[in-house]
């Protein structure tokens, strides 16, 4: 195996501070869905998972993708809620145990949109909902959301938001990214609205900018509120909701504006280059151009990228170090490493390169 690093890991364990957030290191777990939570509720097991990453040093955890109170919010009967009173007592005591051992967790709120499929668990009844009805394909699916549709479920996450505070989570994340529903919104091909809604690139940021917005009425001005963007969506991994720089910073003020804390830029590859003339990634390109602290992430510390889901060994991070102190980003988000191995946080810390767990995606199916 590729010895992990040859660079200082140093300014992985710095501590960060920021107007918001501060926390012990630059390691964050990244939000993986799971479908171990039956009937949306998160048991015993899910809060001994999450309860692992916070002990052995994990800086902050963000949650697996968990379904806003709409009826389509998620597709699977297992995927966690947000909503109802045995989900939340589910993750409070996953908050209790990760604060218990040390940690800091915020949980991802999420509306999977028309990736869902007529007919899906947990509400078979319920459609699919969009800006437009439109998949992500382009196919005609369901009617657009009207305007008072689409205020609900600005609601529904402004609840969310207020529960994840009175449950005692240290933040929340949004997830606006791979072409889930606040992604619709953002994507052209996906977002044929005329209404307040559509438009151009600003235009098309309109839904996530009353989101944040409601979030932090509810939250009041001292909470962090992270949110994860991407310009790669499931069905295409080469889409781009930013084609340049310029197009970018277009794309982020208005979310700055509304008051997000934290961005989180999801790539599959964190050491490629966002755009040409420039070895900025995504996060950094974002920092650059918001002045916001940002996570960054895509296959940390594996050979193999996650699309795809195959095996993947352990591999240098030297890269990663390289550009953590070049403050190119401020936070780490790590994935399918973390997935397989708990301890791989500490073991990172102690040195111990050749204790590393490789992926395997048997791992999906368990809990480690």
């Amino acid at each position: 195996m590729t010895s992990t690093t040859n660079k200082s890991i140093e300014p992985l364990f710095e501590a960060f501070h920021s107007e918001k957030l501060d926390l012990d290191n630059r390691t964050v777990m990244a939000p993986m869905t799971r479908g171990f939570s039956p009937e949306g509720i998160p048991g015993e097991d899910v809060a001994a998972y999450y309860r692992r990453r916070a002990e052995n040093g994990v800086g902050l955890i963000v949650t697996e993708g968990t379904g806003i109170n709409h009826p389509s919010s998620v597709s699977g009967a297992s995927i966690p809620l947000f909503h109802g009173e045995e989900s939340l007592n589910g993750w409070k005591h996953v908050v209790d145990e990760v604060h218990k051992a040390g940690g800091k967790i915020a949980p991802q709120l999420w509306h999977v949109g028309m990736t869902r499929k007529k007919g899906e668990l947990p509400n078979e009844e319920a459609l699919p909902v969009g800006p437009s009805g439109l998949s992500l394909d382009g196919e005609q699916v369901t009617e657009p959301l009207t305007t008072e549709e689409t205020e609900q479920l600005v609601e529904a996450y402004a609840q969310a938001a207020a529960d994840a505070k009175r449950l005692g989570f240290d933040a929340i994340e949004l997830h606006g990214a791979h072409g889930y529903l606040i992604d619709q919104f953002f994507w052209e091909q996906t977002n044929k609205r005329t209404d307040r809604f559509g438009g151009d690139i600003v235009g098309r940021t309109q839904f996530a900018v009353e989101i944040i917005e409601a979030c932090r009425r509810e939250v009041g001005p001292d909470f962090p509120i992270i949110f994860r963007f991407s310009q790669w969506k499931m069905n295409d991994f080469n889409a781009k909701l930013a084609k340049t720089s310029e197009e970018l910073d277009s794309f982020l003020q208005p979310l700055v504006s509304a008051g997000v804390d934290i961005f989180h830029c999801s790539t599959r590859r964190f050491w490629e280059p966002e755009f040409e003339g420039s070895d900025l990634n995504l996060a950094g390109w974002t920092k650059k151009l918001s002045g916001k602290p940002v996570i960054s992430v895509g296959s940390v510390g594996l050979n193999g990228e996650f699309t795809s889901f195959n095996s993947a060994e352990a591999t240098s991070l030297d890269n990663l170090m390289g550009k953590l102190e070049n403050d190119e980003f401020d936070l780490v988000a790590i994935g399918r490493s973390l997935l397989i191995d708990p301890e791989w946080v500490k073991k990172i810390r102690e040195g111990r390169a050749e204790d590393l767990q490789p992926f395997d995606k048997a791992a999906l199916q368990q809990l480690y």
